[in-house]
C-alpha cells in the first residue's frame, strides 16, 4: 500500500525517534515513565493504522527479536555502570537478596492467584505466566532513578538488573521441565550456571585482548555481533547466555578487580579504557532506540477491550496487592523504615513483554486474558509515577525548609551583627568623650 511505502516508513520511524527524545526530557521533569509515553504512542498508531489502512498488522515476530536484543543492550548498559567495590559488596548481595526472595516470593504467590483464578491453568503453566510478571523492569527502572540519591539509585540499578537475569534463568529453567525428556534437575542447573560464568571470563579475557589490537575506528558494532552471536550460540546449548553479557559487561568495567597483578599483563589499559567509554555510548544509544520501537510496537499489539473485563482487573488487583506486600515485607526486613519511593519503584515492562510471548504451546492457556498483563503493566507503572513524584515534591520541601531555615539563620546573624557594632560604637563614643574629658583638665567619671 502507499501509505506504507519505504518513505512513509522513514518519516514515521523518524518522527517516532524524535518523539522519545522529547518523551525522555519530559519524563526527567515529570516523572512519569517514558516507556508509558510510547506504549500510548503505539496505542494512538494503532487506532491511526486502523482508520488509513485498514488490515491488520502482525508484529509480534518483531516484537520477539526487538525484545531479545534490547534485553541484551538493556544488561549490558546496566553492567558498564556497576562499578564494583569492596565497599559495596554488602549493598550488592542485599540488592542480590531482595531481587531474587521478592521475584520467588511474588511468583509463588502469582502462580497460585493464576491456579485457582484461571480455568484449565496447571501450576506449571501458572509459574510461567507468574515468573514474567514477578520480574522488575530495569528498561523502565534505571532511566527512571537518575533523580534519586546515590545509594537508591545504586540499589535499584543492582536490583533489576539481578531480577531481570535471575527471572530469566528461573523462566527457563520451568520451560526445561514442561519436557520430561530434556528436563535439567536443580545440581544440573547450578553447574550449567557456574560453567556460563566461566566461558563468560574466558571469553571476556579473549574478547578484550583481541578488540585492544584491532585499529579499525568501525569495531564497536563488530564486538556487539561478538556478543550477540555469543549469546545466541549459548541459547542453543541451553546455557544462561544474559550471564555472558552481564560477565563481559562487568568485566571491561571493572578490569582491575577481574584481572588483578600478573593476570593483566598482555591488557593495555589506555585502549580498554577507551574501548569501555566508547562501548557505552554506542550501547546507550542502541538501548535506547530498540527500547523505543519495542514499546510502540507493544502499544500497536494491544488490545484496550481486555482491560475492561471484570475478571481482568480481580486477577491484575490481587497480583498487584500480593506484589507490593511482598516487596513490603522484604524491604523493611533488609533495608528498614526508609523505604519510600524503593516500594513502588517496582514495575513490569520489556522482560515481561518478550517472556509472555515465549512461553511456548504446551505451557499456554487458552483462557488467560492478555489484558492482565497489561493491566499490571501499566498500574505498576503508574504507581512508580506517583511514589516518583510525591518523593519529588517531598525533597522540594524540606529544601524549601531547608532554605527557610537558612534565611531565618541569616537573618537571625545580621541582627545580631547589627546589636553588635551599636554595641561597638556605643562603646567608641563612650571612649571618645572621656579622652575629651581629660584633654580639658575635667576629672575622669570612671572608678
Amino acid at each position: 500500500m502507499e501509505i506504507l511505502s519505504s518513505y512513509n516508513l522513514i518519516i514515521g520511524a523518524s518522527v517516532i525517534i524524535i518523539l522519545s527524545f522529547w518523551f525522555t526530557g519530559l519524563s526527567k521533569k515529570t516523572n512519569i515513565p517514558s516507556v508509558l509515553m510510547l506504549i500510548v504512542l503505539g496505542v494512538v498508531l494503532k487506532f491511526a493504522m486502523d482508520y488509513f489502512v485498514g488490515e491488520e498488522i502482525d508484529f509480534r515476530p518483531s516484537l520477539e527479536i526487538l525484545g531479545t536484543i534490547g534485553l541484551i543492550m538493556i544488561v549490558l548498559e546496566a553492567a558498564l555502570e556497576l562499578e564494583l567495590k569492596r565497599e559495596k559488596l554488602i549493598p550488592i548481595l542485599k540488592s542480590m537478596a531482595i531481587a531474587l526472595i521478592g521475584l520467588v516470593a511474588s511468583a509463588w504467590v502469582a502462580a497460585l492467584i493464576l491456579h485457582y483464578a484461571v480455568d484449565g491453568m496447571s501450576m506449571t503453566s501458572a509459574w510461567l505466566y507468574a515468573i514474567p510478571l514477578s520480574i522488575l523492569s530495569s528498561a523502565i527502572i534505571i532511566p527512571s532513578v537518575s533523580g534519586l540519591g546515590d545509594k537508591k539509585k545504586e540499589f535499584h540499578i543492582y536490583e533489576s538488573t539481578f531480577s531481570d537475569i535471575m527471572g530469566i534463568m528461573m523462566f527457563y529453567f520451568m520451560i526445561g521441565g514442561l519436557d520430561p525428556e530434556h528436563a535439567v534437575g536443580a545440581g544440573e542447573f547450578a553447574l550449567t550456571t557456574v560453567l556460563t560464568i566461566i566461558i563468560a571470563l574466558v571469553a571476556s579475557y579473549g574478547i578484550i585482548l583481541i578488540f585492544q589490537k584491532i585499529k579499525s575506528q568501525a569495531k564497536l558494532f563488530l564486538l556487539i555481533a561478538v556478543l550477540l552471536l555469543l549469546y545466541a550460540i549459548g541459547k542453543k546449548f541451553h546455557l544462561s547466555s544474559l550471564i555472558i553479557i552481564l560477565i563481559f559487561g562487568l568485566v571491561i568495567a571493572n578490569v582491575k578487580l577481574f584481572f588483578p597483578g600478573k593476570t593483566a599483563i598482555f591488557l593495555e589499559k589506555d585502549k580498554i579504557d577507551q574501548i569501555y567509554h566508547e562501548l557505552h555510548i554506542i550501547t546507550l544509544e542502541t538501548a535506547f532506540v530498540i527500547r523505543t520501537f519495542f514499546f510502540v510496537i507493544f502499544g500497536l499489539t494491544i488490545v484496550l477491550s481486555s482491560l475492561v473485563s471484570i475478571s481482568v482487573v480481580g486477577i491484575s488487583l490481587l497480583i498487584i496487592a500480593s506484589i507490593y506486600a511482598i516487596r513490603f515485607v522484604i524491604l523493611r526486613i533488609f533495608i528498614g523504615k526508609d523505604i519510600f519511593p524503593q516500594l513502588f519503584i517496582a514495575p513490569r515492562g520489556l522482560i515481561t513483554i518478550l517472556l509472555f510471548y515465549s512461553i511456548p504451546k504446551e505451557g499456554q492457556i487458552e483462557n488467560f486474558e492478555s489484558g492482565i498483563l497489561l493491566f499490571v503493566i501499566i498500574a505498576t507503572s503508574l504507581l512508580m509515577t506517583w511514589a516518583m513524584i510525591k518523593d519529588k515534591k517531598k525533597i522540594g520541601t524540606i529544601l524549601d525548609d531547608i532554605d527557610d531555615e537558612v534565611q531565618q539563620r541569616n537573618e537571625a546573624e545580621d541582627v545580631l551583627n547589627e546589636q553588635e557594632a551599636l554595641e561597638e560604637r556605643n562603646d567608641e563614643i563612650k571612649q571618645n568623650e572621656i579622652s575629651e574629658d581629660k584633654d580639658n583638665g575635667f576629672p575622669s567619671t570612671e572608678h
